[in-house]
């Protein structure tokens, strides 16, 4: 997200539309749903791309609120072909430029990219993710995490406190917080690690001082850990005004599809995730052959002065 920030602060942006996308992206796109749903609840799946969208707004409305530039003034449209880019649609007329490719043609651009792209580049993050939640469910004890992070504000004052530092992608923070909800973590205190994990850490917030500039990051923290415990504390306040006990539901949305359907799906997922795991692994640990021979690029008339 973060070269797609600078771009759009090349482009004209301002400081808000920048932290507002920030924050909303990684909580919105289609894959984090889907993920929520399958391994969360509805309930969790429907408010975490909500509390996403009210913390952007918010955020958005406070930086401008405060650092408004006006912008010098319309910035060009990008009229290029979104499926392959083989037109820049400046030269083109509409009616042209929407003929470009078939309807079939479009369909195989957005299965390719959907199936292929957007998975492989949460492939190992999601993987990641499941191997911790792993490792939660099985080392760490229930009364410990009932103890300290079973609900309340000190619960999430103490998850922002691990969250915000940490480095993990939407995808890969679902698996984990499913986890952390069967040993007894409270659901708000659950998405407060939702929120600010994807949205906060380390390497991000250091490149956001460069794009948005100190004060403007302090406020984006701000924003951001402020809606994360405010929506956490109305989302248990939510299970335990419907009596739901989140141990009971969570991972249960999926168990009106059959079986069959689940291992085909399960199997298809690892088909399209050899490919990019291969092709990551290979960029991580293949080193090019040095070259043996080097030429120097002088004529070959040229010869050395005797």
């Amino acid at each position: 997200m973060l070269p797609a920030a600078t771009l759009l602060k090349k482009k004209g942006a301002n400081k808000g539309a920048i932290s507002a996308f920030l924050i909303s992206t990684p909580e919105s796109g289609v894959d984090s749903i889907a993920i929520s749903f399958a391994l969360l609840d509805p309930i969790m799946a429907v408010l975490r791309p909500l509390a996403a969208f009210f913390m952007a707004i918010g955020a958005g409305f406070l930086e401008n609120s405060i650092d408004w530039k006006k912008n010098e003034g319309p910035q060009p449209l990008d009229r290029g072909c979104p499926v392959d880019n083989c037109c820049d649609g400046r030269d083109c007329p509409p009616e042209t430029h929407a003929r470009h490719h078939s309807f079939f043609e479009k369909v195989k651009a957005g299965l390719y990219f959907g199936l292929l792209e957007v998975w492989g580049d949460i492939v190992l993050w999601f993987f990641a993710g499941l191997v911790v939640a792993g490792c939660i469910v099985a080392l760490v004890p229930d009364a410990f995490m009932e103890r300290w992070l079973g609900g309340g504000v000190s619960s999430m004052l103490m998850m922002l406190v691990f969250g915000i530092p940490l480095y993990i992608c939407a995808s890969a923070s679902t698996p984990v917080a499913a986890a952390l909800i069967l040993k007894g973590v409270s659901p708000g205190t659950a998405l407060v690690f939702l929120l600010v994990g994807p949205a906060t850490n380390i390497t991000s917030l250091s490149v956001l001082m460069g794009i948005l500039g100190t004060r403007s990051t302090m406020r984006y923290l701000l924003i951001v850990s402020v809606f994360a415990v405010c929506m956490g504390l109305g989302l248990d306040m939510l299970y335990q005004g419907l009596d739901i006990v989140p141990r009971a539901v969570i991972g249960t949305a999926t168990d009106s599809i059959p079986a069959s359907v689940k291992t085909a799906g399960a199997f298809l997922l690892l088909g399209l995730s050899i490919r990019p795991v291969l092709i990551r692994i290979r960029k991580k640990f293949y080193r090019p052959p040095l070259a043996k021979s080097f030429k120097s690029g002088f004529p070959e008339n040229m010869k050395p002065h005797k």
